[in-house]
């Protein structure tokens, strides 16, 4: 489990494609030294696995799924992610509730600086969109975010202050660019509760 608060930006590197995994590493001298082999950490809001530790840097491997439904299937030697470890029981839950499970991929419509902040609007699919309200959570590239605006059905509107353009891999999106979408978890209880109350299951044996 995660809030969303990234701790620090790493940088792709050594990209290797296996017959069906991606193995690559991360260089994140801030924290990897404090890693354990099957340690959790989110990189742009996926969860996943350590299989290797270095002074400076960890090694994930990523699987077809994962790579299908992320945008891990785009990194490249350089890209740079966000990054945040699990969360220890007795933290301060800064965020919210995050899973680290991507549900979908979505795009940057456009970024324009609004005085000290930047408005950055998202295309996000229905299948999130359609549990996220406005002023309520979503989660960009593992980021923890309000929704300043639902824009139809189509996406939604991020404010973006500047610690958080500078601090996380937003700021370097441009118009186009993937991110990994998580939808707010309460929303997806609620979603699923409503359809099951509409569409009950026949008892069993009918």
């Amino acid at each position: 489990m995660f809030s969303g608060i990234v701790e620090a930006i790493g940088t792709i590197r050594d990209v290797v494609d296996l017959e069906s995994t991606r193995r690559f590493r991360v260089h994140v001298p801030a924290f990897a030294h404090e890693l354990g082999l099957g340690d959790s950490v989110a990189v742009d809001g996926a969860c996943l696995t350590v299989t290797e530790v270095g002074d400076a840097s960890f090694s994930v491997d990523v699987i077809g799924t994962t790579l299908e439904r992320t945008v891990a299937g785009a990194y490249d030697e350089g890209s740079r992610v966000n990054l945040e470890r699990a969360l220890q029981v007795g933290s301060r839950l800064d965020g919210h509730l995050v899973q680290g499970h991507v549900d979908a991929v979505g795009h940057l419509r456009s970024t324009v600086k609004d005085g000290e902040f930047w408005l950055l609007d998202f295309d996000i699919p229905m299948a999130v969109l359609g549990e996220t309200i406005e002023h309520g959570s979503i989660t960009l590239n593992g980021v923890s975010l309000t929704v300043s605006e639902l824009l139809g059905e189509t996406g939604v509107r991020i404010g973006v202050i500047p610690f958080t353009h500078v601090h996380t891999n937003l700021g370097l999106l441009a118009p186009g660019d993937p991110v990994n979408v998580e939808g707010d978890l309460i929303g997806k209880y609620v979603a699923r509760m409503l359809t099951r109350r509409e569409n009950p299951e026949p008892p069993a044996g009918s």
